[in-house]
């Protein structure tokens, strides 16, 4: 039976990591972003995902700034701990760090660059949940980064058969398999959109919720429109749908986070600095991305922190 976790739902913020000018982890500006966060309503936060670099961050980085996040939190948002690498030795052992390091779950990616078969990630997938198995875990399918997809059949095995399996971040942008998994997922299986633009369409086929990247931009407004979906307020989500779209949009002209930064930083919330491969966004996604702050009201006060 699926481990049922009644918290797996509305706005989740995949937040990002700040950097100081020497390549560290800003605390400070991160301590920050999390009470921003908390103050705007959203009550999951997920450190150590796509958005927050994971992939450039060290195992004590990657431990430090899960524990920081719960430390900033202080019990009044979840944290939802992105473990994931392409080596399952790897991942076992984040999770048994963010364990260690008091977050309320895991979510693990599938392996990238390896291509493995459904096989494989059915196993990669179950020797994560058994690593730590008083821990709920949510599965992340976003084949645009890692090159595979779990299939909706894989998903749904993996519902079935591993109990503290408890639901999936879906970010293959397919629908058609969206959807199947919807309508066979075990009861208490929690779907979430990985995908801003489509947060509303799936809550109204049966998702519980988001894990977002433009929360952080504007995770008062991000929240309301997720619970305003969750409540079938149909028409006055799908006006601030259309309202926050542009800015979904706009966060990824380029890759993840970059725009988001860049974002973060025009509103002086961060400086914008990130870690190689990654690099500063054209100054053309910056001017979309000002222009769209100013219309959402985001940049009254704000100066753009120097690169």
């Amino acid at each position: 039976m699926t481990m049922h976790v009644d918290w797996l739902r509305g706005c989740g913020t995949a937040l990002v990591t700040p950097f100081t000018a020497t390549g560290g982890v800003d605390v400070t500006r991160l301590e920050a972003l999390v009470e921003r966060q908390v103050a705007g309503g959203v009550r999951l936060l997920v450190p150590c995902g796509t958005t927050g670099e994971a992939a450039t961050l060290t195992p004590a980085e990657h431990a430090r700034v899960i524990a920081l996040t719960v430390a900033a939190a202080r019990g009044r948002a979840r944290i939802l701990a992105g473990v994931g690498s392409n080596a399952t030795a790897a991942t076992v052992e984040r999770a048994q760090a963010a364990r260690a390091a008091g977050a309320d779950a895991i979510l693990v990616v599938a392996p990238y660059y390896n291509k493995p078969t459904q096989g494989g990630l059915v196993a990669h997938f179950r020797a994560a949940a058994d690593a730590v198995s008083s821990l709920p875990v949510v599965l992340y399918n976003v084949p645009g980064r890692t090159a595979s997809n779990i299939s909706a059949a894989t998903t749904l095995t993996l519902a079935r058969d591993a109990e503290n399996i408890a639901g999936i971040k879906e970010a293959s942008g397919d629908l058609a398999q969206i959807m199947a998994i919807l309508r066979e997922r075990p009861p208490g299986f929690a779907v979430l959109s990985g995908d801003d633009a489509l947060t509303l369409p799936l809550i109204a086929l049966g998702a519980d919720g988001v894990i977002s990247v433009v929360s952080n931009e504007v995770p008062d407004l991000m929240a309301r429109l997720t619970q305003l979906a969750l409540s079938g307020e149909w028409e006055a989500a799908r006006t601030l749908h259309y309202r926050l779209l542009p800015l979904m949009e706009a966060n990824f002209i380029e890759s993840n986070p970059g725009p988001v930064k860049a974002a973060l930083a025009l509103m002086g919330l961060l400086e914008e600095r990130y870690r190689l491969p990654l690099v500063a966004v054209q100054e053309q996604t910056r001017a979309r991305l000002g222009a769209l702050l100013r219309e959402l009201g985001l940049l009254r006060d704000a100066a753009h922190a120097a690169v």
